[in-house]
């Protein structure tokens, strides 16, 4: 077997239920205790294939021991095998693992993204999304905020609100520049954060000041929902790709998308109005440029002349 460290969860829980699981989910626990940093990259289909069982078998295994599924597995498993290793070689290992694949890569892709959006799907309840969308459409202004790959899910959030009438604004600043952009948060605000697996100081200062004004925190994550569940209002599960074959903000647009559809149903005239005065504006844009009109300028009477 690889060499792992003591303390990693994932051989705990495999060593605590192996000699309870039933032959096919033994053989697929056996497995991924011997090919950790192989199972990041794979499918359900195919730590399957390799154990001669099913995805199903695979599935079944993942909640046996323990996990809400594949996916929060293989982000555990990789943020043990690559969080020892440098960003460059964690992406050779992307890599590496396309280029030996390049027949079957798109079909690998979608399979990851399938699975993660299907998780996501199941994590999110009826209960937190219409809560989620409570929040949102009581708000006197949504500010969102996010870093990295995640700037794009504040933004489109941000783009998608003020497309249905609502008060929005995105903040893209750290550092000091923060400072200013938290100054006009008010108590009436909606604060939503996009922080998929990473934490910076500049988030312990939004949540700190969310809390001093009394500005109520929708969270997008999944890996840091244990560490900031307590320090927010509302979560919404978005899981993350454990090997980076699929976009950090996947299942955060996805569900971006389901929200401010629901906030658009609690009011269709708004939003039907800010869209036709959107297309009117944008009509006008593509209009072509009016000419400009050329002024004549009196002509100056020569010298000596009677004016």
């Amino acid at each position: 077997m690889n060499d792992q460290p003591e303390d990693d969860p994932l051989r705990e829980r495999i060593a605590s239920k192996l000699a309870d699981l039933p032959p096919a989910e033994r053989r697929v626990a056996e497995y991924l205790h011997d090919h950790a940093p192989e199972i990041i990259f794979a499918t359900a289909g195919e730590i399957g294939a390799a154990t001669e069982t099913s995805d199903a078998t695979v599935i079944r295994t993942a909640k046996t021991l323990g996990y809400s599924g594949l996916p929060e597995l293989k982000r555990e498993a990789g943020s043990r095998a690559l969080g020892r290793t440098r960003p460059s070689a964690r992406l050779r290992s992307r890599i590496d693992k396309a280029s030996r694949e390049t027949e079957s890569l798109l079909d690998h892709v979608f399979t990851e993204a399938t699975e993660r959006l299907l998780e996501t799907r199941r994590l999110i309840t009826e209960e937190d999304f219409v809560a989620a969308v409570d929040l949102l459409t009581n708000a006197r202004e949504v500010v969102s905020f996010g870093l990295g790959p995640s700037e794009m899910s504040a933004h489109y959030l941000t783009l998608r609100l003020r497309r249905l009438g609502r008060q929005a604004r995105q903040i893209s600043t750290t550092g000091f520049r923060l400072a200013d952009d938290l100054l006009g948060l008010q108590k009436s605000d909606v604060v939503v954060l996009y922080v998929p697996g990473r934490l910076f100081n500049d988030v312990y200062v939004l949540l700190d000041h969310a809390q001093a004004v009394g500005s109520p925190v929708l969270l997008f994550s999944d890996a840091l929902l244990p560490v900031l569940a307590d320090r927010v209002t509302l979560t919404l599960t978005a899981v993350h790709s454990g090997s980076g074959f699929t976009g950090e903000g996947l299942s955060a647009l996805l569900l971006t998308d389901c929200v401010a559809l629901g906030i658009a149903a609690r009011d269709r005239d708004r939003a039907t109005n800010t869209s036709e005065l959107l297309n009117s504006l944008r009509n006008a844009l593509t209009q072509p440029e009016p000419r400009k009109r050329t002024t004549r300028r009196p002509r100056r009477p020569e010298k000596g002349t009677a004016s």
